[in-house]
């Protein structure tokens, strides 16, 4: 009588000995598993077989990242090494499709099983060790999940391309259009009341009335308190990709830079014309603005809202047709933008640099040692152009480096001008038309 046991004692499952299992837990991209198969469901579903069969679970590692590709889930390649480091030897997940949706990952798992590290993987509904049949069955279930991936990523290719077909951009929205919410009508894009009239007047801005991108951002900003659909302020990186999308005239390429393009069914908020004359004249802006530089720039600092200086260029057409070159310096108005100091003419900033260069203590320049070293070798070359003539009397070595240093000033490279100032120890303020050091 003390031998005979019940029939739910026969078929309550004995535990394996010696078997630390993992519990892997990773989100599904199954739409319809999703509320069911969350990494939390999954979790306290497995901890609840570990309870049932009794199983020794060591450690639950969660994660969300797609299955699709080989090794690039950081988990899962904890996971590997975990079991090769003989950490734990068995794996509890959900099913087998949550392990792996490609090859490469499940290779691994079949190997690790092969060496004898990964005893066993257990599942909701069934059970897998390191017999031929089992390790069969494992490979057929990760590859028909493998098949599953694939059929359903050229299912989404033929809808995207039927929809562009269809004239619909199958991406987000861009600014100055809304997604179409009706299931029905889906990638539809909508002209957004608020923000299509204003996307039209940046073009307008730029074409008649040669914003650039920088005075375009500080419009929008300041004057409009321009927002994206987001509640943030388009930043200026924002403003060019806007000026580079043809959207906005009717058309859109997909995938980009393919080659493919579309007749868009949306409401285009320009023209081509007007989209083509913006576009050279940005373009043209933010080109000159990128290649363009100045000898005198990022070195001082606005006396009156404490914004950088920056420089830019005009020309002045002559009397016999040519033109002469004007640089300007003054406030970028970053920190201000209704600052009111006033520009200077590069030529008017050298005058006011040569007076800085008779007030600085030449002991504490940076390059001290660097222009006397250059004043030497210029002066041994002048002895020997005119024939051994000697330096003047009365001429001190703080003298050659001032008059050096002014030198630089009027007739030296760029670079050299740059350096200079760069070394010194004093920070240089701009207030119209006004140079002074602070410390």
């Amino acid at each position: 009588m003390g031998l005979t046991r019940t029939k739910h004692e026969q078929e309550k499952p004995v535990a394996p000995e010696g078997i630390k299992y993992c519990l892997y837990a990773r989100k599904s991209s199954e739409s319809a598993e999703r509320q069911v198969l969350s990494i939390d469901s999954q979790a306290k579903e497995m901890l609840q077989i570990a309870v049932r069969d009794g199983l020794n679970v060591v450690e639950i590692k969660r994660e969300s990242h797609s299955a699709k590709s080989t090794g690039q889930r950081p988990t899962f390649n904890e996971l590997l090494n975990d079991i090769r480091d003989k950490k734990f030897n068995g794996i509890l997940t959900w099913a087998p499709d949550r392990l792996s949706r490609n090859a490469g990952d499940l290779g691994a798992i079949v190997d690790l099983i092969d060496q004898g590290l990964l005893a066993e993987i257990r599942t909701h509904g069934q059970t897998f060790g390191n017999n031929p049949n089992e390790k069969y069955l494992l490979m057929i279930l990760g590859s028909t999940a493998k098949l599953e991936n694939d059929h359903r990523g050229e299912n989404v290719k033929r809808g995207l391309r039927t929809r562009v077909e269809m004239g619909h951009w199958p991406g987000m929205a861009p600014i100055g259009y809304s997604d179409q919410k009706r299931m029905d009508k889906k990638c539809q894009k909508l002209r957004d009341p608020v923000r299509a009239p204003i996307v039209k007047q940046m073009f307008e801005k730029v074409a008649y009335e040669k914003f650039s991108g920088r005075k375009l951002y500080n419009w929008l900003k300041h004057d409009l308190n321009f927002k994206t659909r987001g509640n943030k302020t388009l930043t200026l990186s924002g403003i060019y990709r806007i000026f580079d999308n043809p959207f906005y005239y009717g058309r859109f390429e997909f995938p980009r830079n393919s080659g493919n393009w579309y007749e868009g069914k949306h409401k285009p908020i320009i023209t081509k014309e007007l989209f083509d004359q913006a576009h050279v004249q940005l373009k043209r802006d933010q080109i000159v603005r990128e290649n363009k530089e100045f000898a005198f720039t990022k070195l001082f600092t606005c006396g009156l809202c404490g914004s950088g200086v920056s420089a830019e260029e005009k020309y002045k057409q002559r009397k016999d047709g040519g033109h002469t070159r004007y640089v300007y310096y003054g406030c970028t108005r970053a920190r201000d933008r209704d600052c009111k100091n006033v520009y200077i003419r590069e030529d008017e900033l050298i005058v006011e640099l040569l007076k800085i260069i008779d007030q600085i203590d030449i002991n504490e320049m940076g390059l001290k040692v660097k222009l006397e070293e250059e004043i030497k070798r210029f002066s041994r070359f002048e002895r020997l152009f005119r024939g051994g003539t000697s330096v003047p009397e009365g001429t001190t070595e703080e003298m050659d480096v001032r008059a050096y240093m002014k030198y630089l000033l009027r007739e030296g490279s760029m670079s050299e001008k740059r350096e200079l100032l760069g070394n010194l120890r004093s920070k240089l303020i701009y207030g119209n038309k006004k140079i002074w050091m602070t410390s």
